[in-house]
This record gives C-alpha cells, sequence and structure tokens, in this order.
C-alpha cells in the first residue's frame, strides 16, 4: 500500500464512521493491542485479506490520535502474526496524517488449502475465526471441516450408510445401473455385477454407499431422514405472510425417495403452485403453456442442489428448503460453494466436485451432462423469459438460489404484448373462407373466438365476425338482439 493510499483509507473510514469487512481500526496511541489474533484469523480466511489499521480511534468518530512508536508497533504485530498457523505475513505502510503517524499491515488473503488459519495457542477448533461484517468470529465445527475436507478430499458421497445393506437397494434400479454402465463402459462389460459395485462405489467395506443408496435405495430416508426436500408456498414474500383465511402456507410437502424420484416430485410442486399462461405460437397456430418460472432452469437449479449438497455427517439433519413466495422461489441446500469456486465464476469456471462418484452416475444415468452446463442454462432460461438474472448466494454453510419474478408485472405486461402479437400475426394468416366454412353451421361467440385462437370474444366479433356480416357473407341467426347470448353465427349460401 502506497502512503496516498493509506490516506485514502483512513478518509473513508473516517467518512463512513465504521469498520468495515476488510478494515479493522485499532488506537493503539498507548501501547500495541495485545489480542490481534481473532482479526488476524478471519482476515487470513476470506478471499479478500484485509487490513489492521492502527493510529484511529474509534472511540472519538476515527480521529487520527496516532501510534505510540511506529517501530516498536510492527515488531509487537509480527510477533503476533508468527503464533498463527500458517505464520501470517503483514505488509506494513506508516504515514503522517493530521500530524501524527498511522500505520497500515495488510494480511494476505491464505490458499484455500491452507484454511482455516487459527491462533497456536487455541487451537484449529477455537482458535479460527471468519470476518461477518465488521466482527470477528468464531468459525463452527462445520465451518472449519470445509475446508479440511477439500485440503484431503473427503469423500462423503461414497461414506457407508450405517445399517444399510444389498437388500435395502431396489434390484431393479441396480441392475439398470449396472446395465447402463456396462452399456457404455465396455471394460466393466467383462466383469461381474459385485466387482462393478465394489469398482464403482456402490459397495464399499461390506456397506452400502450414500450414493448408491441415495440413487437406488428402496427408501432412502429410512437411514437418513432428513436427506430429502422440504417444499412450501407461501402467500406472500415472507415466512409468516397469511392469506385470506389465515393460512401460513398455501402448499407444504414433504418430499423423499430417491434423487430422480424427488427431482420429479418436487417439478410436479413448483408446477402446481405457480401461474400457467396459455399462448398461441405465431408460427404454428397451436396452443403453448407459458409458466411463471421456466421449467428447465427450476430442474437446473433443484438437479444441482440434489447433486452438489454437502452429504457429511455434518449436514445430513439438513433437508433442501423450496420455498415458493409470492415474487420469487428460493432453492437453499446445504453446504456452501465448494473448494476454490466463487460465486462471480459460477458458469465461467470450471468447479471442484464435491461428490464425483454421485455426479458421475448420475450422467450414467441420463439425468444429468456433467457438463458444467447448469448455470449457463439457468441464466439464459432466464433471459430468454424476461426474467431478473437468477441470485446466488453463498454463506459456506449454504448455498441458495434464487429465481424472480419481473419487477413491477414488466413480465405480465410483456407476455400481454408478446400474446398480443401472436395473436394477430396468427389471425392474419387466418383465410376467410376457412372462417366461412366453419360457419356452414351456427356458431357461438366461444367456438369462434376458440378457432381463431383469441382469449377475448368481444375482439373475435368485432374483429372478424362482425366484417363479415356486413359483407352478406355471415348472418345472426337473431338478428333483432345481436347481442343475445344465445346469439350464433351462420354462413349464407350462394343460393341465398
Amino acid at each position: 500500500m502506497l502512503e496516498e493510499e493509506l490516506r485514502d483509507l483512513v478518509e473513508k473510514t473516517q467518512r463512513l464512521q465504521a469498520e468495515q469487512q476488510t478494515v479493522e481500526v485499532k488506537s493503539s496511541h498507548e501501547g500495541c493491542p495485545e489480542r490481534l489474533y481473532d482479526t488476524l484469523s478471519s482476515f487470513s480466511n476470506q478471499d479478500e485479506g484485509g487490513v489492521l489499521l492502527f493510529g484511529l480511534d474509534e472511540k472519538q468518530s476515527f480521529r487520527a490520535v496516532g501510534v505510540y512508536d511506529v517501530q516498536d508497533l510492527q515488531k509487537r504485530v509480527v510477533d503476533q502474526c508468527e503464533q498463527m498457523e500458517p505464520v501470517v505475513r503483514p505488509l506494513f505502510t506508516a504515514g503522517e496524517i493530521d500530524g501524527v503517524a498511522v500505520v497500515s499491515a495488510e494480511i494476505p488473503s491464505i490458499d484455500l488449502a491452507e484454511r482455516p488459519c487459527f491462533y497456536r495457542g487455541k487451537g484449529r477448533v477455537k482458535g479460527a475465526y471468519r470476518r461477518v461484517g465488521e466482527r470477528d468470529q468464531p468459525m463452527t465445527e462445520y465451518e472449519i471441516y470445509s475446508y479440511e475436507a477439500f485440503r484431503k478430499k473427503y469423500q462423503d458421497d461414497i461414506r457407508i450408510v450405517p445399517d444399510a445393506d444389498a437388500d435395502s437397494l431396489d434390484q431393479s434400479l441396480l441392475a439398470d445401473y449396472l446395465q447402463k454402465l456396462k452399456a457404455n463402459k465396455p471394460n466393466l462389460a467383462m466383469l461381474s455385477d459385485d466387482k462393478i459395485c465394489r469398482l464403482m462405489s456402490v459397495e464399499k467395506d461390506d456397506g452400502v454407499t450414500l450414493a448408491a443408496q441415495i440413487l437406488l435405495g428402496l427408501y432412502p430416508q429410512a437411514f437418513m431422514p432428513q436427506l430429502c426436500i422440504i417444499a412450501i408456498a407461501v402467500p406472500g414474500v415472507e415466512i409468516g405472510e397469511t392469506d385470506e383465511e389465515g393460512a401460513r402456507f398455501t402448499d407444504n410437502k414433504r418430499i423423499e425417495g430417491t434423487i430422480p424420484s424427488m427431482l420429479n416430485e418436487a417439478l410436479s410442486f413448483v408446477r402446481s403452485n405457480m401461474k400457467v399462461t396459455t399462448i398461441v405460437d405465431a408460427e404454428t397456430g397451436q396452443r403453448r403453456d407459458v409458466t411463471e418460472y421456466p421449467l428447465v432452469a427450476l430442474r437446473e437449479v433443484l438437479l444441482n442442489a440434489l447433486v452438489h449438497r454437502d452429504y457429511s455427517i455434518h449436514t445430513e439433519g439438513k433437508p433442501i428448503q423450496l420455498t415458493m413466495y409470492s415474487d420469487r422461489v428460493e432453492v437453499a441446500s446445504p453446504g456452501g460453494l465448494y473448494g476454490r469456486l466463487r460465486v462471480d465464476q459460477l458458469g465461467h469456471t470450471q468447479p471442484d466436485t464435491r461428490n464425483p462418484v454421485l455426479a458421475t452416475a448420475m450422467e450414467v444415468l441420463g439425468l444429468t451432462e456433467n457438463r458444467y452446463s447448469g448455470i449457463p442454462t439457468v441464466r439464459k432460461q432466464m433471459e430468454a423469459a424476461g426474467l431478473p438474472e437468477p441470485e446466488f448466494i453463498d454463506t459456506q454453510s449454504s448455498f441458495k438460489v434464487t429465481l424472480r419474478k419481473a419487477a413491477d408485472g414488466a413480465k405480465a405486461a410483456r407476455e400481454i404484448k408478446r400474446e398480443a402479437k401472436n395473436q394477430r400475426a396468427l389471425c392474419e394468416t387466418v383465410a376467410e373462407e376457412d372462417l366461412l366454412a366453419f360457419c356452414s353451421v351456427p356458431r357461438t361467440r366461444e367456438e369462434l373466438a376458440d378457432t381463431l385462437g383469441l382469449g377475448s370474444k368481444s375482439y373475435a366479433i368485432s374483429r372478424y365476425v362482425m366484417p363479415l356480416v356486413k359483407k352478406g357473407k355471415l348472418q345472426m341467426t337473431d338478428p333483432d338482439h345481436p347481442k343475445s347470448k344465445n346469439q350464433r353465427f351462420v354462413r349464407i349460401s350462394s343460393r341465398e
């Protein structure tokens, strides 16, 4: 950091009157702070690193009060950095502000494979911290485990499921899986089924693996009750809001079974709890349904949650949460992004795979391509539907995807406009003779609007039927009462 950059940082901190995610202020006017370990740990454990800013007094509105001794301060800070594991290497900058000395210590981020950085005096479990806003909070046991799992490449998807044996698997599903394996992998076709099951991690150490149970089990939740999806639909934009009858949920379902069955049932739940608009295709003249959210995008989001969630013992008590609000759909899965992947890299960088055996088995079953195309597909589907960009939130302990409706009815307006355009295009292609042929027998307003593919009866009659009445090609069956609900329109034969 240059001295000018130090001045800018001090000015920004004083202007904001607050510490930040990457800035911690210490007065240090009368001596070096004795316990910097928490902040050294939290800054080292976040991708952005952080800066310790010495010589400002938070209690005096972040006024520059100076440090007691620039040289001694740096020495004592380094002494504390050397008590961290791994050792922290700060970069110091000193400058004069308002006639007093201010010092910054830039704390670099450590590589993911070395995290968590912790204070050796407390040990890994009690001495590791994470930064939350302007505070340093102790890491949870799971957060520490998630780093260790990546560093040591734990494969929780092939851990043994206690009490599960070969009889707990659906033999028809297993036979289908083995058949597809043999068809796509000729080298496996020469082996016995038992050998294949061991090689492909269906069985391990005389037990059944989690991947096998969640893909091929008769009832996986008998052994892992919370490896399911809890799906709810709420009437408002927040949980707790109620409908006119006081109900907190308009639908509420626990979705269980294997991954393929949970995926299908979750999609059915979503479809049954969102509006579907029928529009007319301008090219084919056929009606088609347009859902509030693209089902292809929803499938990818749910599939990613099922395949890439954390299946460790730390999260096996946490289900996937599918929540439908009046303005959005949220899918939250246990476990944050795995490995080095960051939210801003989603869909652009090939990620590390948390559950490689499970992901490969899904590919064999034809349920996923396993080509890292899920996030790009979600983005493209939302864009094509005229909806906002999908939102991704990673908290290390969970990962949430949010799909939103267009704000302020913009989507509805676009759909109406698109439908009107399609209807006009369609109706312009409807030959007059086709309409006259249809009216060879008396037709109601509903029948005419339906054959024209129009949702509005009045528009169909005024735009397309009445002009033919004026031309003497159609006539009303009850001309004295043109607005009668029993009115019919029939073709005038050439003999008349």
